[in-house]
């Protein structure tokens, strides 16, 4: 089963750390059964977040500088604290908890319909970032880009958590 672990990252954006809700939140990936394999604080410069968002995301161009700008604005408001989450479809599931970018629309019981609510047309009209809490990997090869451009190597960890034990077969324990 080892060989369905994926990898994602996951960034608390600046609104996340700055209303002090980081572990309240993490703990949800925890209790989900994703362990953390690389963890730092930090505040990326301008050409960090060119690369992430215009090179691996593709969310944000150099062509739009205004949206690029604000979006630069907003995260630079203060540390962003960078995690890499392991486990069973990581990606999808991770996506699936933190819910759709626009806080105002997503449901009840995910990360932002939980603690955020801004609508893209207000975040537009008051020339603002979206405050969403989160940044999670939008897929497999994104998550591998991402994690390379945000940890080295020798930031990630390998180690076994209890709640593997009881989700992974084990030769030792095979039963006649």
């Amino acid at each position: 089963m080892k060989n369905q672990q994926e990898r994602t990252l996951v960034i608390f954006k600046p609104d996340s750390v700055q209303r002090g809700i980081v572990g309240e939140i993490l703990s949800r990936f925890e209790k989900a059964g994703f362990k953390i394999v690389g963890a730092k604080m930090l505040t990326p410069d301008k050409e960090h977040y060119y690369h992430h968002y215009e090179t691996i995301g593709k969310m944000i161009s150099r062509h739009n500088q205004k949206i690029f700008d604000i979006t630069v604005e907003m995260m630079s408001e203060g540390p962003v604290i960078a995690f890499v989450l392991e486990g069973i479809e990581a990606v999808a599931f991770v996506r699936k908890m933190v819910g759709p970018t626009e806080s105002k629309s997503a449901l009840p019981g995910t990360i932002r319909g939980d603690y955020s609510h801004m609508s893209f047309a207000h975040a537009d009209k008051e020339e603002v970032g979206l405050p969403n809490l989160l940044h999670a990997s939008g897929d497999q090869e994104e998550a591998k880009l991402e994690i390379a451009h945000w940890f080295s190597e020798n930031e990630l960890f390998d180690y076994e958590t209890t709640h593997e034990k009881f989700t992974q077969k084990r030769n030792s324990h095979k039963h006649s």
